[in-house]
């Protein structure tokens, strides 16, 4: 019988080698091969044609008819395919039998890891600049009524960098109390003037305590500067807390009253400027 591509790719999907599938395709062609016959018939190296019939015959594909020549014959085609399918049957309990093991064996680690929680999970503590930017982005995103910003130096980035931002002041309610210090940077205060085109709502002030967000009174991210060094390091502090957002925000709106319009600060800058010249 000639070896088809089709017949090996088919005994290849029920588990035999390619080599097996090949070997007993060929099998089937007369009653009888000997190893050599069935390597030339397969096209198989005849370094392997042996190992390739015994594992044959282990499975219950072949039989081995001995002789001073032993012969192979091939088992009926419905018995063999049985009997590959019986073992993948017999493979996929065996699978079942280890899956339902595995679950017994985790689900009291589970369960008890169900019953431990972390009481600062809600406290997220941040360092490098780039992470910063990250969080600060997603928190714009995921911002529902309202953004409150105190925003001081460092700039983790300027207004003019923040396209996110200018998207949030078109859609929700944001306001942002600056430091007088922005208008030593024209730039910076050009960045500002596009938030307040948007529809950002702006004060200025002498100073702010911290840098601080709050985002729709629930969290609230703020830095705190290294008190030793030169100050210019940051940790910054994304904390989920409702209580916490609220009594920030009673800080946020007293700040929020002394604050001077930007046309007010840009006036009191120059004069300040002028006094100093």
């Amino acid at each position: 019988m000639q070896v088809l591509p089709r017949n090996v790719a088919e005994l290849t999907q029920l588990g035999l080698t390619t080599y097996e599938a090949k070997a007993y395709v060929a099998l089937l062609g007369r009653d009888s091969f000997t190893a050599a016959q069935v390597s030339r018939q397969a096209g198989l190296p005849r370094q392997r044609i042996y190992d390739v019939l015994g594992s044959l015959v282990e499975k219950g594909l072949a039989s081995a008819r001995p002789g001073s020549v032993v012969k192979y014959a091939a088992v009926a085609p419905e018995l063999a395919v049985d009997r590959l399918v019986a073992e993948h049957r017999r493979q996929l309990q065996d699978l079942e039998h280890a899956a339902a093991r595995a679950i017994d064996d985790l689900q009291p680690a589970y369960r008890s890891g169900l019953e431990h929680t972390d009481p600062l999970e809600y406290i997220e503590v941040l360092r490098d600049s780039g992470a910063i930017n990250e969080r600060f982005g997603e928190l714009q995103a995921s911002v529902k009524r309202e953004i409150l910003v105190f925003t001081k130096p460092p700039y983790a980035s300027q207004p003019q960098e923040n396209p996110e931002g200018l998207e949030v002041s078109r859609s929700h309610r944001a306001r942002s109390v600056y430091e007088m210090s922005a208008f030593n940077d024209p730039a910076f205060i050009a960045g500002v003037e596009r938030f307040i085109e948007a529809g950002e709502e702006a004060r200025f002030v002498d100073s702010l305590p911290l840098k601080l967000v709050i985002i729709d009174e629930t969290i609230v991210m703020f830095g705190m500067q290294d008190p030793v060094g030169s100050g210019v390091d940051l940790t910054i502090m994304v904390v989920e807390h409702p209580s916490l957002a609220r009594v920030l925000k009673t800080s946020f709106e007293s700040t929020w009253a002394q604050g001077m319009t930007i046309e007010q600060a840009a006036v009191a800058h120059a004069a300040r400027q002028r006094k100093s010249a």
